[in-house]
């Protein structure tokens, strides 16, 4: 059977910035799209529906640049290893 193979990324997690922006952007831009909601008149499904995708594409965008950018200066999402600790080779 063979060995599973192990890499050791350098720099941003992207599988972890995708995943948390996407859980963040539900927690925070639902009840932001919500309240938002009850300062305009959305007569229609249509205008909802745009009003809806409209700020939730702002909230989205702001909330992916956010991440990266704290992902960026942290190492986050690397499971808490250093770049060093954890990797075996077959030397």
């Amino acid at each position: 059977m063979s060995r599973v193979e192990r890499t050791n990324p350098e720099g941003v997690d992207y599988g972890w910035v995708m995943q948390t922006t996407f859980v963040v952007t539900i927690l925070v831009g639902s009840p932001t799209v919500a309240a938002l909601s009850l300062v305009y008149t959305l007569p229609t499904w249509a205008a909802r529906a745009s009003f809806a995708i409209r700020v939730g594409a702002v909230v989205w965008i702001l909330t992916a640049v956010a991440v990266f950018v704290y992902a960026k200066r942290t190492d986050a999402g690397d499971g808490g290893t250093s770049s060093e600790a954890g990797v075996e080779t077959d030397d």
